[in-house]
């Protein structure tokens, strides 16, 4: 069916919504086109109409033709194909696998003293066997964006005007302040483009998100205490808990809202030690879920009812799909100095990985990290922090990020079709709303860390469920990485590990029990 057969609202102008809302407007114009991509009534690969078409055809304005376009970008049904126009996507196929299980969400992980210690020395086992896999493996472990999807070119612009402007920034005098000013007053405004009102004085520069995580920890728990966690969670914060002497507890976590609250509120009443608890509420390490916004202010609310500090990691926001900005937890929070929740961010996976460019704002911790910082690190330098603050919230820096989502989204479900196409029957996955990286769940009876060897000996590099836990509980489940290009080497690759894990259902004739499925 031709395009010219979706009907265009009878408003004039953006002000004669039934609401007088612009955004109302867009909604119902992106719903029409929507309708008529689930229809079949335009087809995966069609071309859309132009935003001056659009503006024409629906008597719009060129801001809310190009609103419908980007809602219908972000939700899936539609790609932006630079200097040619928007066209219609192919659905995912997620679909053909089901969905990882829900936990068993009431109880928190019984606390084991056995548990509590031992995740660094795994960790580095993992590490230690690829550093000698030596180079050329296929990594389809790690949580990173490829270098192509970063704006190199934007970047080396701007750093040369920086300097010219101002040569001296890569020095700093002994009085220099830890959080450059302008830095501040960026990520202040930048903040508030997502709901969240700081003051830029409460805000502090980091070397990356780690160091926030880490100050966060030391300011607010000393050794023996307790640090809740979800489950599973990025091995790095277990690594931190462990390296400071303090025990976590894990808490599950569902794959579609993040952590159990009623875990945590149980283990809140029962665990006298208990002095915080870290969440990634955006696109949870390794589950991918997205925490509703009710469950983040019951959260606040919770953490604030018992005087436990709430570590926000929120590193990943910016990868999420989302018609509208998602609001970090933080924005429940008391206002300034009174403030339950340590907030902290980096632009390292979304604006350049090198230069580790993190902030945080700690609520009534704030006097104590910053003594932490200046004692560990002195000067914080004032380069990157500069060339942050004059990209964030710049249309460029928004272009950019959704040239990246969708790219990423076109090589996650690239590599969800892969999976359902090569790995055994039995395989759940579940399909996250962005980011950088896939969560699953294999058939009884097969082994992550074994399949870790196996595919290091072929030159692959994977990220085995044990290392997201101390539990023991997560040996069938398996992280994989989409930051890369899906390449004919990648898809190899992906043959490669099903063919592997069919072999350990069938160990003895070491011939697959499944090849490539339609």
């Amino acid at each position: 069916m031709p395009l010219r057969s979706v009907a265009p609202p009878s408003f004039a102008d953006d002000s004669s919504a039934p609401d007088g809302s612009a955004s109302t407007l867009y909604r119902q114009i992106a719903g029409l086109y929507e309708q008529a991509i689930v229809s079949g009534s335009l087809a995966p690969g069609m071309r859309l109409p132009s935003v001056r078409e659009l503006c024409q055809r629906h008597g719009v304005s060129l801001t809310t033709a190009l609103q419908v376009w980007r809602h219908l970008e972000e939700r899936g049904y539609a790609e932006a194909r630079e200097r040619v126009g928007y066209f219609v996507r192919r659905p995912a196929q997620a679909a053909l696998l089901p969905a990882v299980r829900e936990p068993e969400l009431h109880e928190p992980l019984q606390p084991d003293p056995r548990l509590f210690a031992g995740i660094n020395e795994r960790i580095s086992v993992f590490l230690e066997k690829a550093r000698r896999a030596g180079p050329g493996v296929l990594d389809l472990g790690s949580a990173m964006p490829a270098p192509s999807l970063f704006d190199a070119a934007a970047l080396n612009r701007l750093a040369i005007g920086l300097l010219r402007e101002q040569p001296d920034v890569l020095v700093y005098g002994p009085s220099a302040p830890t959080t450059h000013v302008e830095f501040q007053q960026a990520m202040a405004r930048h903040a508030l483009g997502f709901g969240l009102s700081l003051a830029p004085d409460h805000i502090g520069a980091t070397h990356g998100n780690s160091e926030a995580v880490n100050l966060a920890l030391d300011a607010v728990a000393e050794p023996g205490d307790v640090i809740a966690v979800e489950s599973p969670t990025f091995f790095g914060i277990l690594q931190a808990i462990e390296v400071r002497g303090l025990r976590a507890l894990e808490i599950p976590c569902s794959p579609r809202t993040g952590i159990s609250l009623e875990a945590l509120e149980l283990a809140a009443r029962n665990e006298p030690r208990l002095k915080a608890v870290v969440v990634v509420p955006h696109l949870q390490m390794p589950l991918g879920s997205v925490m509703p916004d009710s469950h983040k202010e019951r959260l606040v609310a919770l953490c604030t009812e018992h005087g436990l500090a709430l570590i926000e990691d929120d590193i990943y926001r910016e990868f999420v799909e989302s018609p509208q900005p998602l609001r970090p937890a933080k924005a429940w929070d008391r206002p300034g100095t009174e403030g339950q929740v340590i907030y902290c961010a980096s632009l390292s996976k979304s604006f350049a990985p090198g230069l580790r460019q993190g902030w945080m704002s700690a609520g009534r911790w704030h006097a104590r990290v910053q003594m932490l910082k200046f004692a560990r690190t002195r000067n914080m330098q004032s380069w990157s922090q500069l060339l942050a603050a004059r990209s964030v919230g710049s249309p460029a820096y928004e272009r950019h990020l959704r040239r990246m989502r969708v790219q990423l989204r076109e090589q996650r479900e690239a590599a969800a079709r892969a999976i359902a196409r090569y790995f055994p029957p039995g395989t759940r996955l579940s399909l996250p709303p962005g980011g950088i990286s896939l969560w699953m769940e294999l058939p009884p009876g097969l082994s992550s860390t074994r399949l870790y060897d196996q595919a290091l000996a072929r030159g692959i590099r994977v990220a085995p469920g044990p290392m997201f836990s101390n539990t023991g509980r997560y040996e069938r489940f398996l992280r994989m990485s989409c930051g890369m290009p899906f390449t004919e080497q990648v898809e190899t690759g992906y043959r490669t590990l099903g063919e592997l894990l069919s072999q350990q259902l069938t160990p003895a004739s070491g011939r697959p029990s499944a090849g490539k499925r339609a």
